[in-house]
């Protein structure tokens, strides 16, 4: 079938006549049936892992071959592998995921994000009630697991790298196992840079602006009815970080968002609810702090600054790398500030 997808141009013969060293494999497929959806429509997948690696992709019944420089041709049979093992566990396969699988294919643990560490272990994923959600990055890898397993999360980084939206998910799998009985969902109410003013309508009108990321996390995680019903029970709460004050929250899923707008004193009293069979988890980007009077000193990073490395507590650094949403955005964290390899707390 001839291609339809735009596709760069590449001459194998020219491609062999390059002084670097190059490669050919050959990968064979068991599943027809999973062929469609692995190529993509007029083979757009491969096109897509074509350009990224800059390698040559021809592909023959359940065969393909893969030609071009050494390292691209394995990086791209690492990539096609993990596609189709993801569509074997029935997963979805969209351009998005793809993307994913490139970026990752660079990590010498790839095999194990896709089929878990070893032949017992199952895949790294999170389920909830709509989907399945597995990593992105190998960033991801470990911030999955460290929800898993630790008792407080900090996960420091750049927008669209997936700290909020992994935690959720997190938060409404364990409430759907029971493993915790309410989900509580907090931020600062904090303009970003600008003055709204006076808002009308009651306490929930006033602040569910601010927690609207919360909400599309959720409805992408639960059936919207569900997550009304748990609402309206108080299974699911919504508040904004004031609202925490005299509490102790035992047996919960607690997240706080956009922690970068704390102060310290409301970051002490935040950490400080924790309950028995809770778990805490706090996100924010220490390079977006919005709080009044040019305050930099926010309770984030006093509290990784206090409290890494302390048992029961672990922290995740993401950086532009990591960014999954289009890869444009990734290159627009990097132009704006720099290479975010680790945040000076």
């Amino acid at each position: 079938m001839a291609r339809k997808a735009a596709r760069a141009e590449f001459d194998p013969a020219q491609l062999r006549s390059e002084t670097h060293r190059r490669a050919r494999v050959e990968i064979e497929f068991d599943e027809p049936s999973l062929l469609g959806a692995l190529f993509g429509q007029f083979d757009a997948n491969l096109v897509q892992v074509e350009n990224r690696l800059g390698v040559y992709i021809a592909a023959r019944g359940n065969r393909i071959q893969i030609e071009g420089p050494e390292d691209a041709v394995a990086r791209s049979r690492e990539t096609l592998t993990g596609m189709y093992k993801r569509l074997e566990q029935g997963q979805d396969l969209d351009s998005g995921a793809i993307e994913s699988l490139i970026s990752m294919s660079a990590e010498p643990t790839f095999d194990g994000i896709i089929t878990g560490e070893d032949a017992k272990s199952p895949p790294i994923m999170i389920r909830t009630r709509k989907k399945t959600i597995v990593p992105r990055s190998a960033v991801q890898v470990d911030y999955m697991r460290a929800l898993a397993k630790h008792d407080v999360i900090f996960a420091l980084g750049p927008a669209g790298t997936g700290k909020t939206y992994l935690a959720v998910a997190q938060a409404v799998s364990q409430l759907m196992t029971g493993s915790v009985q309410r989900l509580i969902l907090s931020r600062p109410a904090v303009e970003a840079g600008e003055k709204l003013g006076f808002l009308p309508g009651d306490m929930k009108d006033k602040v569910d602006p601010y927690l609207r990321p919360l909400y599309d996390a959720l409805y992408d995680c639960m059936p919207p009815e569900q997550v009304e019903r748990r609402i309206a029970s108080g299974e699911i709460e919504i508040a904004p970080i004031a609202f925490m004050r005299g509490r102790t929250l035992a047996d919960a899923f607690v997240i706080l968002d956009e922690a970068q707008n704390t102060t310290r004193e409301q970051m002490k009293m935040f950490l400080t609810r924790f309950g028995q069979n809770s778990r805490m988890v706090v996100c924010g980007d220490p390079r977006q702090v919005d709080l009044p009077g040019g305050d930099r000193n926010s309770g984030l990073s006093d509290a990784v600054t206090k409290l890494e490395g302390v048992e029961g507590i672990a922290v995740t650094r993401f950086t532009a790398a990591d960014v999954v949403r289009h890869p444009i955005v990734g290159r627009i964290v990097e132009a704006y500030e720099g290479p975010l390899s680790q945040y000076d707390e």
